[in-house]
């Protein structure tokens, strides 16, 4: 069985290894990719042509390409726009989840401060990813 990828899109290193780490102990069999940018992450994407991610989990605030950027980019291309993008940061604010439902993000969670709060909350988040389908790919045309 090849299982797609999740990516992860992730600038700190502690959080991309918490991701990782908890998103297994939830049972997901997946390759989990990490890119340390949003540019990093969309140069690879865009540069290949073999299959999509499963999803993408995106933070908000990396150096270069913020997560706001990458989520205009992905929903503005028909390859990506229906790609499921789960932003995964730290920013609480009312009018910041609003703008990432009106660029286009499938699902907002707030990565919670307190450590064992936040590895509970991906292990829960690798179980729904063992049921949750996603549509395909939209047909370039």
């Amino acid at each position: 069985m090849n299982l797609q990828e999740i990516h992860v899109v992730e600038d700190d290193d502690g959080h991309a290894y918490l991701i990782e780490k908890n998103l297994r102990a939830g049972c997901v069999a997946n390759r989990v990719r990490r890119f340390a940018s949003g540019d990093e992450f969309l140069d690879h994407l865009f540069e290949q042509e073999g299959d999509l991610p499963l999803l993408v989990l995106l933070d908000l605030n990396m150096p270069g390409t913020s997560g706001y950027g990458v989520l205009q980019r992905l929903r503005a291309t028909a390859r990506t726009s229906n790609l499921p993008v789960l932003v995964l940061t730290t920013t609480e604010e009312p009018a910041e989840i609003q703008r990432c439902y009106d660029l286009g993000c499938s699902l907002y969670l707030t990565k919670p401060v307190q450590r064992e709060a936040f590895i509970e909350a991906l292990q829960a988040l690798g179980f729904v990813l063992q049921i949750v389908g996603t549509p395909e790919p939209k047909a370039s045309a």
